[in-house]
């Protein structure tokens, strides 16, 4: 969530056949903020984070789901994953 163009961002693990395990980014972009591709922002993580963490997979929200207490409900975003609920763009 550092980088400028972004709101909220949560990243949860999903399944991966090669991996078992790779990380998802869902991201929410604040009104008004110069456009930014998916592929800048796994340029922004490559600065501070191992190569081997950085998200193929990406989706954009309108709004992170929340618990009942405000905190990210990284549950639900697995299972929207699961569902093929969301857009994944893959890198």
């Amino acid at each position: 969530m550092a980088h400028e163009s972004l709101l909220e961002a949560a990243v949860v693990a999903v399944t991966d056949e090669k991996w078992g395990e790779r990380p998802l980014a869902a991201v929410v972009f604040k009104e008004g903020t110069e456009p930014v591709t998916y592929e800048e922002l796994r340029g922004f993580l490559a600065e501070t984070i191992a190569r081997w963490q950085l998200p193929e997979r990406w989706v954009t929200l309108p709004s992170v789901p929340k618990t009942s207490v405000g905190k990210f409900d990284k549950k639900v975003l697995r299972g929207q994953y699961a569902a093929g609920e969301l857009e994944v763009t893959t890198l």
